[in-house]
């Protein structure tokens, strides 16, 4: 039993070094039924600073103990971000670039959309291929067939091809499963949400509903799906980095995931109305619209793309208005059927909402 284990370690710390550990360290624990129990017994001697790390949501979710929640601080730790990668590489972090800078800082970023920010990567240790491939495996195998005991991994493979393709866009399980069953494959439709809940809970990807005012009509909606890193995108999907606006959009998810996980964002969703004008990202129930574009001026924007900023905001009132690109800031203000709005934009390399 693990919990036999840990406390036989920390008394074995307290013989070899004549004293209790000031820190418990404690990895990958959700493999272990009642886990939070015996971490609970631990954490009520008020000895020890223990540390918990795992790849599964699990370890935020409801199934942790009662008597463990509301005494934790939860951390999501994801790949390098951007800005992360360019400390990283020296750059310095400043209001105005000069030409030469900002052309090396993009050169840095489209290296990033390719990449992606593994530190293994990014610290130049690995063969990507052989990384990912590596990295899949233990997605794979370790966090979703062995720990939800699954027989048909090579379905679990399948769909997370098809969870991959989607990155930055809808991801229908009703149309995977019809595809899947097109191509004789016998699968039920309840397996395939649960093998995407799955993959979801090893972190492998992320699910983004759409917002309603309804409650359960934005549980019932088609969510988008984003993956944890544009270089693991890459390696599934061979023409990924041809889509920058995509691969950009992805990468701005991951941001606003950390601030929602730290609590500087509230709610995260997406929006889209009957008319099927869409804005990329809805923060705290409507107080923050934002559009991901590849673009390097006004010029290049699609209108669209600050039209449906326009036509949404009849609805949330925000003063927020965003729209991230690839090398154009400004400040503009807009007409679009009557409906004036203040919107801004932000250089890709130092997204700011």
């Amino acid at each position: 039993m693990p919990r036999r284990e840990v406390l036989s370690c920390v008394a074995k710390h307290t013989e070899i070094y004549g004293k209790q550990p000031e820190y418990v360290f404690l990895d990958e624990v959700q493999a272990f039924e009642h886990w939070s129990n015996w971490v609970y017994e631990l954490y009520e001697k008020k000895r020890y600073n223990i540390f918990i790390t795992g790849s599964s949501s699990k370890l935020v979710s409801r199934e942790v103990a009662t008597q463990l929640r509301g005494r934790t601080l939860n951390i999501l730790i994801l790949p390098f971000s951007f800005s992360e990668v360019t400390k990283f590489k020296g750059f310095e972090a400043k209001e105005y670039y000069s030409t030469y800078e900002k052309s090396a800082m993009l050169g840095q970023l489209s290296q990033y959309l390719r990449s992606g920010g593994f530190p293994q990567l990014v610290l130049g240790q690995m063969d990507p291929n052989l990384f990912f491939r590596d990295y899949l495996d233990s997605v794979v195998y370790r966090d979703i067939v062995e720990i939800f005991k699954i027989r048909e991994a090579w379905l679990i493979r399948t769909l997370l091809r098809f969870v991959s393709a989607s990155f930055s866009a809808p991801f229908s399980v009703n149309k995977v499963y019809n595809t899947l069953k097109s191509q004789g494959i016998s699968v039920s439709k309840k397996t395939v949400y649960k093998y995407t809940n799955y993959a979801e809970q090893a972190f492998f990807c992320f699910t983004l509903k759409r917002f309603d005012f309804s409650p359960r009509r934005s549980e019932l909606s088609i969510p988008k799906v984003y993956l944890n890193d544009t270089g693991l995108i890459n390696h599934l999907i061979p023409d990924a980095h041809k889509q920058t606006g995509r691969l950009m959009e992805n990468v701005v998810f991951l941001k606003l995931k950390q601030k929602q996980f730290s609590g500087k964002v509230g709610e995260i969703s997406y929006y889209k109305d009957q008319q099927g004008h869409e804005v990329d990202f809805v923060t705290d129930s409507g107080k923050c619209l934002i559009q991901v574009t590849y673009a390097n001026g006004f010029d290049e924007v699609d209108r669209r793309e600050w039209r449906n900023l326009i036509n949404a905001n009849q609805i949330f009132k925000s003063k927020r208005l965003y729209i991230i690109t690839w090398d154009y800031e400004d400040e503009r203000t807009l007409n679009w059927r009557g409906d004036k709005e203040t919107i801004s934009f932000i250089e890709h390399q130092r997204p700011r909402p």
